[in-house]
């Protein structure tokens, strides 16, 4: 069976992060988006809010698995026995961190696999911390995250 892991914040989950997960979903036999808990990090949702926020926007997708952790990646993908790592990329700044990220992953386990997967165009632009900002001030976030999340960012910004 083909396992790949989608890592990442997802504070929130926005359609950019959705387009790459429903396209992973089409080229392996289970994807399992995995949701980062970083302590270092003050999100504005917590892990189990962004948990059932990606739970919902899935819930049509029958091979995708939401799941968590911490530490380091390469350990979560061993102790789940995943073997492709699938990371969105919008622009080379994305492209710069990505590539370091996995050579070291491939040196830490030189059996895992990092597939780069271009966003579409029309999510080139989007990320989570742009989604954030617009609707704190206010802004129209329409088209840039799923109806549950947007809901969810109002109630946040109230």
């Amino acid at each position: 069976m083909k396992i790949a892991v989608c890592p990442g914040s997802f504070d929130p989950v926005t359609n950019g992060h959705l387009d790459i997960i429903k396209r992973t979903s089409k080229l392996v036999d289970k994807v399992i988006v995995a949701v980062l808990y970083n302590s270092g990090k003050t999100p504005l949702f917590t892990v189990e809010e962004r948990l059932e926020l990606l739970r919902e926007v899935t819930k049509d997708i029958p091979n995708v698995e939401i799941d968590c952790f911490s530490g380091l990646l390469v350990n979560y993908v061993k102790q789940k026995n995943i073997n492709v790592i699938v990371k969105g990329l919008r622009a080379i700044s994305d492209f710069e961190y990505e590539l370091q990220m996995a050579l070291t992953n491939k040196k830490l386990n030189p059996e895992l696999e990092t597939m780069f997967m271009m966003t579409s165009g029309e999510y080139s632009y989007l990320s989570s911390s742009i989604v954030k900002e617009v609707c704190k001030f206010h802004g129209c976030i329409d088209g840039l995250v799923p109806e549950v999340v947007k809901k969810a960012l109002y109630k946040k910004f109230k």
